[in-house]
């Protein structure tokens, strides 16, 4: 077992090493999903397709919507629309109380909820003696906590990405959310490639990490250590 003084002698490099590996000796990684690209292959492929018919819907929608329309059932879509947004805000107050993972998801849902709940309530009311009303509702109330939420909902993620960025050891600062890697199981990023350095992700390398890190610090406290483990002054 290693010292506070023969760990504080480590150089950042071989306490990172050391880390990364530890973290990926205890961690219990399912091994990846065989069919897991396949699936992204196919998602990839119905994003595409999903857009490219919207994008022709609302061609279509532009032009043979009518102006003005008498809609039924008018109270129970924005009473129900409320209902949801009552619920976001209900979760993400809970998962901000318990501190849980689920919160960056909820504030990602409120902000969205309460982006069309402005947008409706805006373009809805247009021409209308509700107009300035619905205007002012969502300057001032509805997008601004969207924002608060997208934002809060950023610094988490951020938080998150940058916890894995030092178990992976990189150097700099952590980058900005669209330009970080994607953290999955997927094939070609395994969730265990996190705890290995960029040059050194095949097993053996890292179980030769270790071994590094204490023939590092032994060189500079004089502490061999022999196979069993068993520790013997260099003096």
């Amino acid at each position: 077992m290693f010292s506070e003084d023969q760990l504080r002698s480590m150089s950042e490099h071989e306490r990172l090493s050391l880390l990364r590996t530890l973290v990926a000796m205890s961690s219990q990684v399912s091994a990846p999903d065989p069919h897991a690209e396949r699936r992204r292959t196919i998602f990839l492929v119905a994003v595409v397709i999903c857009c490219i018919a919207l994008a022709a819907w609302i061609g279509v929608l532009a032009v043979t919507l009518p102006r003005y329309y008498r809609a039924g059932g008018w109270r129970g879509a924005w009473v129900g629309f409320d209902l949801a947004e009552l619920a976001a805000f209900a979760v993400t107050g809970w998962a901000a109380w318990r501190r849980r993972q689920i919160l960056i998801i909820c504030l990602v849902v409120l902000a969205t909820l309460l982006c069309c709940d402005a947008w409706f309530d805006v373009v809805l009311n247009a021409r209308t003696s509700g107009f300035m009303v619905s205007l002012l509702s969502a300057l001032l109330i509805e997008l601004p906590l969207a924002a608060v939420a997208i934002f809060g909902a950023r610094r988490l993620l951020r938080s998150a990405y940058a916890a894995s960025w030092l178990y992976r050891g990189q150097p700099g600062s952590v980058p900005a959310l669209w330009r970080a890697d994607l953290i999955s199981n997927l094939p070609g990023n395994h969730l265990r490639d996190i705890f290995c350095a960029p040059d050194a992700a095949s097993p053996d390398a890292a179980d030769s990490a270790p071994d590094e890190a204490v023939r590092g610090a032994g060189s500079r406290d004089g502490v061999s250590r022999s196979p069993g483990g068993s520790g013997r002054a260099g003096r």
